[in-house]
């Protein structure tokens, strides 16, 4: 299967090149920044270099790579620019549908987030409602009703992505703020999903049916607990009660119907992955890393992820 892999140098992105080409799939992935087209060749992707703002030319591309299926793994959260990310769910994802059913290109699989769903007591499940007074649901909603357009479209709502080059990387903006003491401890739920974890339900779900599915580990945490074990993970001070937590209420999400599709989280639990936090960075890391000295473009992260336009 040939894949268009939209966001391809992001962290979810430069994971899920060798996971694809590994299973025999040929892969073009675009990039708006031509420096960063050698990276796409290293792991293994042919580079499209692209603004996916400009429709015009995701026309042209998605009509010139005539792929079997687009995956959908765009972010721009630069200098933690929401309004950005925000426009690029919108207008992106409105360009790539666009362009994807033009060329009758029938499979979408794109990214979401699981920390949209009204609150509740129970772990929410795909078909619970997304609570539209948070700022990311205009986006959102956006995203994934275009989707919703493709004969076969599969939304992946991940939970907060941790692991390098994420927000949760001991050198990331989490980090920086725990190392500031500027984040608390408090009763408000995030689920978390590692990055790795999120590219191979990229790869799985080129078999799952349409629809919406939550891509998080199996221990949704609040920040009275993740916190301090994080903090301890980056040798940092144990949290005190100033500054903010990190959620204002959230709520725990299932991973059920990932799981009945066959995905496993590799990382079950955060606590694990936060302690392999100092680990040696993999090949894949160390060749964003050598990237983005080049590039310097995508400091920023998205949904934990570093911005992958």
């Amino acid at each position: 299967m040939k894949i268009l892999l939209a966001g391809a140098t992001g962290v979810v992105g430069r994971r899920l090149i060798p996971l694809l080409v590994q299973a025999g799939h040929e892969v073009a992935g675009t990039t708006r920044r031509t420096e960063r087209a050698d990276l796409l060749r290293e792991l293994g992707a042919t580079p499209v270099v692209l603004d996916v703002l400009d429709a015009d030319a995701v026309h042209e591309a998605v009509a010139a790579e005539r792929p079997d299926a687009v995956i959908h793994q765009l972010t721009d959260l630069s200098a933690e620019d929401f309004a950005a990310n925000s426009h690029l769910r919108i207008e992106g994802t409105r360009n790539l549908v666009d362009a994807a059913r033009a060329a009758d290109v029938e499979t979408m699989i794109a990214q979401s987030i699981a920390w949209l769903y009204v609150p509740g007591d129970t772990p929410a499940v795909e078909t619970d409602p997304l609570d539209s007074s948070l700022p990311p649901y205009e986006g959102i909603a956006a995203l994934e009703a275009a989707v919703a357009e493709m004969p076969h479209g599969v939304v992946l709502r991940y939970g907060a992505l941790y692991g390098s080059g994420t927000w949760y990387a001991s050198d990331g903006a989490i980090a920086e703020r725990v190392r500031a003491n500027t984040m608390r401890e408090a009763p408000s739920w995030t689920s978390f999903v590692h990055a790795d974890d999120a590219a191979s339900a990229a790869l799985a779900a080129l078999d799952w049916p349409a629809g919406p599915v939550n891509v998080v580990d199996e221990e949704p945490a609040t920040t009275a607990d993740w916190l301090p074990v994080y903090s301890a993970a980056i040798g940092a001070p144990t949290p005190g009660n100033a500054g903010k937590h990190a959620a204002t209420t959230g709520r725990p999400v299932s991973n059920a119907k990932a799981l009945s599709l066959g995905w496993k989280p590799q990382v079950a639990s955060w606590r694990t992955g936060f302690s392999r936090m100092n680990a040696a960075t993999d090949a894949v890391t160390e060749l964003g890393t050598a990237a983005e000295a080049a590039g310097a473009d995508d400091a920023a992260k998205a949904n934990g992820a570093a911005p992958s336009r």
